[in-house]
């Protein structure tokens, strides 16, 4: 059978020259390093004529009792196999369960032997079936050898993988099943040890309690029906029972079976995949500590499909929504895991739009209103006591971009705050009811999200857990990915450095802050004014600095006098530029990161006309 056996035989040892064993080769070509075996003749009721109608012979590993055993010397007498059914016939059609999660196997087993087919089973699996009813034939009874190694080899056997991946279209194929005295298998139904669920369960896992829950023998089992396809139905879903049944009934044209099969051919290859990504994600992390920086060499990140989108950022574009599975995504919160109660599906730009405006209210300790449009937080406000107040002053930062944007809160929606979003009206003319896409929050009272549902049919609502600090970004450019830490950095983690003669008051160091806080989230060159932690008008996305610092200038108004200015990077120049525009506009404060070479003519402006001026040497471009 094209070697496609060649290892798939457990009892593997050093051979010397004087005691080779006489078995028949699998392959083309004889095994080599094989225990000796001990043959005996027999006849197998139910098993299929052999050639010149001559007995079975088959051959044994020397100690055929005692799994867990160490193989018997060639010097040891047989052992008792009086009591083992041996059942390695073609005989009726076979299917192979193997399951560590067994959602509707009793449907599965029920659908399966009404179709004529005999249950073939391990473990578990099998004393389950039993247990439910069915007839059962044993891995074990099929390869006539035990389960051995605490469990570790079950189905490792050419009269499992021989069953499975013999081609029934090839006659050699099918004449060395004959010889061997190997029955097909025409479905396996297998799914794999919970390794995901057993290393991140609530106290951790030790690493050779993580070791022993990698599947071997299921990926083994899956990827060989999974290649021969053609002849073998595979199913690592319980999800496809149902289909799988129509399909062994028949109900199929023929081009539609052949893809059927090709489809489930293919869940089993991405199951295994999946599987394997995070096995090697887990190791990896094992290898080099959980928390410490240092990209694996080669990556692959577990997707699994949440929604086809109807259209991606235009209505031309097609586009769906993935999950990542990922080990370092457990339980990290995030618009991917959301709940939504209400309104339409979500779209394309709509995530783009909810996950950043949620990123950006996570980073408030206090109660907290963020307001984004097209992923640029336009309003933003904080309040200790009076959240209703937190969210009108939100809108109140520029209604315009806010209507039709993306409201985020950062505490429980009671009925109060959803009353008023319910009800607000634009500060731009005082009677439109305030529109929004969707409201995101950690959750929501009973009667809040009663009155929120009543806003409008379209208003999505999703409740989503707090993102969690210290996960990494994946960004696709063409023809590959750029990987980096997140931007976890807040105001507490750094020291704002005073270096203009003036000294900011606390409530100004306050302020500055705030719009610290607040212009990371803006999309470079970014300026935010800022002022009672409340955000006053942001400038967003130019290509020069001035240009920013004069749109959030101009959506501050008045407010600007007093107020404090933050700059996602350093200012090139001061004189004529973003620097004394703002001073001019009797800001109190400028924070920055420094690290121009004209840093000092900024100090020296900021001098001239009473400004402070404070350092935080942190950086926060955003593309």
């Amino acid at each position: 059978m094209a070697c496609r056996l060649a290892t798939l035989l457990p009892v593997v040892g050093n051979s010397s020259g004087s005691s080779a064993h006489s078995a028949k080769s699998i392959c083309s070509k004889p095994f080599s390093g094989l225990r000796p075996l001990r043959s005996f003749d027999s006849v197998v009721v139910g098993a299929p004529r052999l050639k010149n109608q001559q007995r079975q012979r088959f051959l044994l590993p020397a100690n055929l009792s005692g799994g867990r055993r160490a193989m018997a010397s060639t010097t040891d007498s047989l052992p008792d196999i009086s009591n083992l059914t041996i059942d390695i016939s073609a005989g009726p059609k076979k299917a192979l369960i193997s399951l560590s999660h067994k959602k509707d196997l009793d449907v599965l087993a029920k659908g399966l032997t009404e179709l004529g087919f005999t249950l073939v089973s391990t473990g578990g699996t099998a004393s389950a079936l039993e247990k439910a009813g069915f007839e059962v034939t044993r891995v074990e009874q099929l390869t006539s050898f035990p389960e051995m190694l605490d469990g570790r080899v079950k189905t490792l056997h050419p009269a499992v993988h021989g069953g499975i991946l013999a081609r029934r279209d090839l006659s050699k194929h099918m004449d060395a099943l004959e010889e061997h005295g190997i029955g097909t298998i025409d479905v396996v139904v297998v799914n794999l040890y919970p390794f995901y669920s057993t290393i991140t369960a609530p106290g951790g896992c030790d690493f050779d309690k993580g070791v022993e829950n990698i599947d071997i023998g299921g990926p083994s089992m899956i990827r060989a029906a999974a290649k021969n396809h053609k002849d073998v139905l595979v199913v690592v879903d319980p999800e496809d029972y149902t289909a799988l049944f129509a399909n062994l009934r028949g109900e199929h044209e023929e081009e539609a079976n052949e893809t059927f099969r090709r489809r489930l051919a293919w869940k089993a290859f991405q199951h295994c995949a999946s599987y394997d990504t995070v096995v090697a994600e887990w190791f990896w992390r094992q290898t080099v500590g959980m928390d410490n920086w240092n990209p694996a060499p080669s990556l692959s990140v577990p997707l699994s499909l949440k929604q086809v989108l109807r259209y991606g950022e235009n209505p031309h574009q097609k586009a769906a929504f993935y999950v990542d599975s990922s080990l370092a995504e457990f339980k990290a919160g995030g618009i991917a895991t959301s709940v939504q109660h209400h309104g339409k599906e979500m779209s394309y730009n709509n995530y783009l739009d909810a996950d950043a405006a949620w990123n950006c209210v996570c980073e408030f300790s206090t109660p907290t209103c963020v307001i984004v449009k097209h992923t640029n937080p336009c309003g933003v406000a904080s309040s200790e006591s009076n959240l209703l107040e937190a969210y009108r002053l939100a809108v109140r930062a520029d209604p315009v971009s806010a209507f039709g944007g993306i409201v985020a809160f950062n505490v429980e929606v009671d009925e109060a705050l959803a009353r008023e979003i319910r009800e607000f009206r634009s500060p731009a003319d005082g009677e439109t009811r305030m529109f929004y896409e969707i409201v995101v929050a950690p959750k929501y009272t009973s009667k809040g999200l009663e009155v929120l549902k009543g806003k409008s049919k379209s208003l999505r609502i999703l409740e989503t857990e707090p993102s969690k600090r210290g996960r990494r970004s994946l960004r696709q450019v063409a023809g590959g990915w750029l990987l980096q830490e997140a931007d976890d950095l807040t105001p507490d983690d750094i020291d704002f450095e005073v270096v203009s003669n003036k000294v900011p008051t606390l409530e100004e160091v306050e302020d500055a802050k705030f719009a610290w806080l607040c212009v990371k989230h803006v999309k470079s060159n970014a300026i935010v004014f800022a002022k009672n932690n409340k955000m006053l008008g942001m400038g967003s996305g130019q290509p020069n600095r001035v240009k920013s610092l004069q749109i959030a200038l101009e959506k501050s108004g008045a407010e600007a006098k007093g107020a404090a200015v933050a700059s996602d990077a350093f200012f090139p120049f001061a004189w004529n530029d973003a620097v004394e525009e703002a001073c001019k506009a009797g800001v109190a404060v400028i924070a920055q990161p420094g690290g121009s070479m004209r840093d000092q003519d900024a100090i020296d402006c900021c001098n001239k006309y009473g400004v402070a001026m404070l350092f935080t040497k942190v950086r926060h471009f955003r593309h």
